[in-house]
């Protein structure tokens, strides 16, 4: 059985921090790259950042460049986000997404395989 479970999220002050985790099973890990998604009230749900296990490259949404990192534990199955500086407008659900790796640097929601439930992040000012 594929899973993706989230965890990690929270109530934070503005410019506080969070570390999500997305563990993952089912899937060879190794050959998929992590997105990690959110979607606040009322808005789509838009890409903030992604990592290749294989080749270790990764990708951010301008609006969180500087203040997140993602990363990964291979030997755990597991992706991080480092999330810090956060901002109210960071309020969201956070969800992470496995595609399989194709050697692109960026994918689109659409191209995501599995989808995790999601965890709440709130941050207040």
């Amino acid at each position: 059985e594929v899973q993706l479970v989230e965890s990690g999220g929270g109530l934070v002050q503005a410019g506080g921090s969070l570390r999500l985790s997305c563990a993952a099973s089912g899937f060879t890990f190794d050959d998929y790259a992590i997105g990690w998604f959110r979607q606040a009230p009322g808005k789509e749900r838009e890409g903030v950042s992604s990592i290749s296990s294989s080749d270790g490259r990764t990708s951010y949404a301008d609006s969180v460049k500087g203040r997140f990192t993602i990363s990964s534990d291979n030997a755990k199955n597991t992706v991080y986000l480092q999330m810090n500086s956060l901002k109210p407008e960071d309020t969201a659900v956070y969800y992470c997404a496995a595609v399989r790796f194709d050697g692109s640097s960026w994918y689109y929601l659409w191209e995501y395989d599995y989808w995790g439930q999601g965890t709440q992040v709130t941050v207040s000012s």
